[in-house]
């Protein structure tokens, strides 16, 4: 989680002041599929790791 702020600090800047840009539906909906993104990799790398 720290990677873009050591690696490109000015760049994480710029986004943290775009972010107040976007509508709150986009970032919902992106916040959304993120969420689904991330369940589905936990799923699925629990479902190879126990069926090994």
């Amino acid at each position: 989680e720290g990677i873009p702020y050591f690696c490109a600090p000015s760049q994480v800047k710029n986004f943290a002041q775009k972010i107040g840009e976007i509508p709150d539906r986009i970032l919902r909906i992106l916040g959304f599929a993120l969420m689904l993104l991330g369940l589905t990799v936990v799923y699925f790398g629990r479902t190879l790791f126990e069926n090994s």
